[in-house]
């Protein structure tokens, strides 16, 4: 069975956001190497969705039907429902992931 999977749109501003810095900081060629791998990291959710681990930030609320699964630095939060993948966050794991999870999951 094969999974549709769709970035919300803040998960797309993500990718736009992390392609700019690396290219600011590093260089054009990096950053889109860099799209090429999250985004194949992301197209394998579509095979097999339930691999990914529960955050802990999230499970730590009692939130079980987020997951994640992780590309070097960067965490893909994502949630399955139905024969769907959404896509909320892709950020680098660095981050006060328990802020962001707090803005972009529990308040909307």
């Amino acid at each position: 069975m094969r999974y549709e999977v769709l970035l919300t749109p803040d998960a797309e501003h993500d990718l736009e956001a992390i392609r700019d810095f690396i290219a600011e900081s590093d260089s054009s060629v990096a950053a889109e190497r860099v799209l090429d791998r999250l985004t194949a990291t992301v197209e394998t959710l579509a095979t097999l969705p339930e691999r990914g681990s529960h955050p802990r930030e999230l499970l730590a609320l009692g939130f079980r039907e987020y997951r994640q699964v992780i590309f070097r630095l960067w965490r893909v939060i994502y949630r399955v429902i139905g024969q769907r993948v959404f896509i909320y966050v892709i950020a680098d794991g660095r981050r006060d992931m328990q802020s962001l999870l707090a803005q972009r999951l529990l308040d909307a």
